[in-house]
């Protein structure tokens, strides 16, 4: 009878043993170890720009529409630096019995006009049959307002501010800026629902 061989391990080369080069299972181990970072990173990136959206639509559109506000860019830096030029404020509805020293308060220079100042009440005063008035002075002013603030040129009081995005809404112009405002939001808000749903299809397929 032959003697037997014993059959020699296959010696480990610059290829694995598919004939692909890489050094065999430590280079398949490393290039899975790979993937999963980009992956993880992918998924955190997805994150990101979820949270980015959703607070977009929420602090432009949905809050001011949900609390009743009404949003304007701040053009002058008369309250600068608490409001700087290019600020897009949510003023909330309020009236002049609710406001107090040292309040912001957002008005109309005359009654019925389209312009408007946010400016601090720094004192009270009354009219000549009694009627109780606002006192307002820039931050960035020295002087007081040259008139008294009656409670029909009161258009609310800052809810919140946001640096540098009044010069984007105020691109809208303000015949049609309710609209254009909202039809952002949809455009937000849907990126939002299409980033979920792959995220929870990729789960799924993932479990």
């Amino acid at each position: 009878m032959g003697k037997a061989v014993t059959p020699e391990a296959p010696q480990r080369t610059g290829r694995d043993f598919g004939g692909r080069r890489g050094g065999g299972a430590a280079t398949r181990i490393l290039e899975i170890r790979r993937r999963k970072r980009f992956a993880a990173a992918g998924r955190w990136a997805n994150f990101a720009v979820l949270m980015i959206l959703l607070f977009a639509a929420l602090g432009l559109v949905i809050i001011p529409q949900a609390t009743g506000s009404r949003t304007y860019t701040v053009h002058t830096n008369s309250m600068a630096p608490t409001y700087s030029a290019g600020t897009f404020l949510v003023v909330r509805p309020t009236t002049l019995s609710q406001l107090k020293y040292g309040d912001i308060v957002t008005y109309q220079p005359a009654p019925g006009s389209r312009e408007v100042r946010t400016h601090r009440i720094v004192g009270f005063g009354a009219m000549q049959d009694g009627e109780r008035t606002l006192i307002t002075r820039g931050d960035n002013t020295n002087a007081n307002d040259p008139a008294p603030v009656r409670a029909r040129q009161i258009k609310g009081m800052p809810l919140y501010a946001i640096p540098l995005v009044g010069y984007l809404t105020s691109a809208l112009g303000d015949a049609d800026r309710d609209l254009w405002m909202t039809l952002a939001a949809a455009g937000l808000v849907g990126p939002c629902v299409l980033l979920i749903v792959l995220g929870v299809r990729r789960r799924r397929r993932a479990g």
